[in-house]
């Protein structure tokens, strides 16, 4: 009897060893946030090497089996620019507004796009996203087909600043408000169809990094540490911000 109890013992011993062996690990947050941004800037130049825009700008991976992609233009071969924080962005050839509007530090904005979170890490020496899920609430493409307004992480109105007591960092994406004011604005309706502009990447040094900030509607403090951001968008409208709306 004994001798079943040790050998029972010994394979579960075994099992739960070899389980955890085989467990794959996804992401363990670097000590070092350079080892981070590092990772960030790897994963974003694949992720420029392996998609185009399709007719309507919709970012589009490659097909690995399909032949009908093999003609579009790379992201990375479509001018990419950086801002001063790392944030990069591409606007689209023949697919912005003549003239245009400028779009200024604290107007108002109608904006359709798709937006999505994305973390960068390594696992068996290879860096890439590791996950990717929209930035809910920010994703009218893929939520209801409405252009949103006044996006909290471009502009934060003063009286959910005092409400809080937090400071504009702990809502805005420095990233994004320093790429988007690199496009000019339509002045179009919300009906319109949609021609997106451009792409905006924000790595997460040029977001909120590991920072404490908004929730953005999650059950979670912060949910976006570490966190890069991918914007496919086209500016609708643009008007300055009303003294009531600062």
């Amino acid at each position: 009897m004994k001798k079943i109890f040790l050998y029972l013992l010994a394979g579960s011993l075994c099992f739960s060893a070899c389980k955890k062996d085989d467990e794959i690990e996804t992401y363990k947050e670097p000590e070092d946030v350079n080892v981070q941004n590092a990772y960030d800037d790897e994963a974003i130049q694949k992720f420029l090497e392996n998609n185009y825009l399709d007719s309507q700008g919709n970012i589009k991976a490659f097909s690995s089996t399909d032949s009908a992609d093999d003609n579009e233009t790379k992201l990375k071969d479509m001018n990419p620019q950086t801002t001063p924080s790392g944030a990069i962005y591409i606007i689209r050839n023949n697919a912005q507004p003549n003239p245009g509007t400028a779009i200024g530090d604290t107007d108002v904005m109608r904006i359709m796009m798709r937006s999505k979170a994305y973390l960068a890490g390594n696992t068996d020496g290879s860096t890439t996203f590791l996950t990717n899920s929209n930035f809910s609430g920010f994703t009218p493409l893929d939520e209801g087909g409405s252009p949103i307004s006044d996006p909290i992480f471009y502009y934060v109105k003063d009286a959910t600043k005092t409400a809080s007591g937090k400071s504009d960092s702990y809502y805005e994406m420095e990233g994004f408000q320093e790429a988007i004011r690199k496009f000019k604005a339509f002045d179009i309706g919300d009906e319109e169809n949609y021609n997106l502009q451009g792409v905006i990447i924000v790595p997460s040094r040029a977001a909120y990094g590991r920072d404490e900030h908004y929730n953005f509607g999650t059950a979670y403090t912060s949910p976006f540490r570490n966190t890069s951001f991918v914007f496919n968008l086209q500016v609708y409208k643009t008007r300055a911000r009303t003294a009531a709306e600062q």
